[in-house]
């Protein structure tokens, strides 16, 4: 009896130990099932997080959005269509040669519907030697006088034809210099790289006017 008081522990009719404290320790895995539980509703929880979290992120992109004010216009790029009058373009039409005549027709029938971006407009005048596009207006006027310059100005070749740029006023004027009949385009200078415009209209040049005069040394090939 000594010897098991002084090792704290009570023994039973079934031979089984106690604590002194009458309390026993059961060795059952109950005493488990609750850090399982726990571990269950953490598992939970994180996966309810890991799936609500994107939803959450999306529904305040989209409220952003719809809170953020409108983005401003994109500016106009070069393509964009330009606002084009269709009023008429004052033009004179003096009076052509038979021959002249004959061949201002053949170009103006050989002259594209536009010219890059400008339609072709009509004009009060003159529409068997004249044409018109855009607006401002680009002309091109067919007979005339031979241009008369110095010598030492420039001249330019543009897809065969040879051309003499000259300034006047708002324009560039071009007159050609290797044809049997000048052509005469108007280029308003809110048109940069006029010689550019003229491209297509040295191709109506070449398929319809041709070629004579005393060619400058700068077109010569």
């Amino acid at each position: 009896m000594d010897d098991d008081r002084r090792d704290g522990t009570r023994g039973g009719a079934t031979g089984t130990s106690e604590p002194a404290d009458g309390i026993r320790e059961s060795g059952e895995p109950t005493a488990d099932a609750p850090a399982g539980r726990d571990r269950t509703i953490r598992g939970a929880a994180l996966l309810a997080t890991l799936i609500a979290l994107p939803i959450t992120l999306l529904v305040a992109v989209l409220a952003f959005g719809r809170l953020s004010p409108d983005e401003p216009a994109a500016a106009p790029s070069p393509t964009t269509a330009r606002v084009q009058s269709t009023a008429p373009v004052e033009m004179a039409a003096p009076a052509l040669a038979d021959r002249p005549a004959t061949v201002c027709r053949a170009l103006l029938s050989q002259l594209p519907p536009t010219i890059r971006d400008l339609t072709q407009r009509p004009v009060t005048a003159g529409p068997e030697q004249n044409a018109a596009y855009g607006d401002p207006a680009l002309t091109v006027a067919c007979g005339g006088a031979e241009p008369t310059f110095p010598a030492t100005d420039e001249v330019w070749t543009v897809n065969g034809v040879c051309w003499h740029s000259a300034e006047q006023g708002d324009a560039t004027v071009l007159t050609t210099v290797d044809r049997e009949t000048p052509v005469t385009a108007r280029i308003p200078r809110s048109y940069e790289q006029p010689l550019q415009w003229v491209a297509p209209v040295s191709n109506a040049i070449v398929a319809s006017v041709p070629s004579g005069g005393d060619v400058p040394a700068g077109c010569r090939a």
